[in-house]
């Protein structure tokens, strides 16, 4: 009975041993995680990408930026989309870092781009008017429009008024 043992003990240490060894190099290869944030953004938007795990320097490239260096351990840094990127179109972020594998996040280009390259969230509401009732009084134009209102209702009233040569009665 002594040697079953043994064999069932040695069968389950390898069996430990054999699952213990794969996870423990994939631990190392899936503590380089990356990201890119938003990943759908306008031509001439803003992107932050961010890594972590990697223990030197991460080299982060695509077609719509420069070549961009996140520092080691972890970093993020944002960068801004070129404007000759294709509207619709998905462009591939490839993050390298050196003994491990390259990893890779898709960025999407949204239809439309924004009015001006340096568009910037507007800080207070939107200017919309007074529906043209009382927004922005000019006295100088008020009584310009009254005085023009004034002569034409005086000119009217005089040739209403006034007297042919047939009326000399």
């Amino acid at each position: 009975m002594h040697p079953i043992r043994a064999a069932s003990a040695a069968v389950l240490g390898l069996t430990a041993f054999t699952l213990a060894a794969p996870s423990a190099t994939a631990g190392d290869d899936r503590s380089f995680d990356v990201s890119a944030s938003p990943t759908t953004i306008s031509a001439g938007g803003r992107v932050t990408l961010t890594q972590s795990g990697c223990p030197g320097e991460t080299t982060v490239t695509a077609g719509i930026f420069d070549t961009v260096k996140l520092g080691g351990g972890s970093g993020s840094k944002a960068v801004t989309v070129d404007w000759d990127a294709k509207q619709s179109a998905m462009y591939s972020v490839t993050f390298s870092c050196e003994g491990r594998p390259d990893r890779s996040v898709d960025l999407t280009i949204a239809g439309g781009r924004p009015d001006e390259p340096t568009h910037q969230p507007a800080d207070h509401g939107v200017k919309a008017g007074a529906g043209g009732s009382v927004g922005g009084f000019d006295l100088r134009e008020i009584g310009l429009g009254a005085a023009l209102l004034t002569g034409a209702f005086g000119t009217a009233y005089y040739f209403a008024r006034r007297r042919t040569g047939d009326d000399k009665s």
